[in-house]
């Protein structure tokens, strides 16, 4: 295997462990991701259908710059 792919798990894992411990601890503070104004929510009876498209392009982007400074300090 290559010792850059374990350097790699290794990130990958201490990055999880940040998100987890960021939702748990502030979750209350994050009552606005899911609802931006750029996502779209359609009901119609018992239907309800939900596109979070703003929200997912800010997931995106944030994951874009994350991957840009792995591959650059790395």
């Amino acid at each position: 295997m290559n010792q850059n792919l374990g350097k790699y798990i290794i990130f990958a894992g201490i990055t999880i462990l940040v998100i987890g411990v960021l939702v748990y601890f502030f979750w209350d503070k994050l009552g606005w991701f899911g609802k931006l104004p750029g996502d779209l929510t359609f009901e119609k009876g018992n239907t309800k259908i939900y596109f979070p498209v703003l929200t997912m392009i800010l997931v995106s982007i944030v994951l874009n710059l994350v991957i840009y400074l792995v591959r650059r300090f790395f």
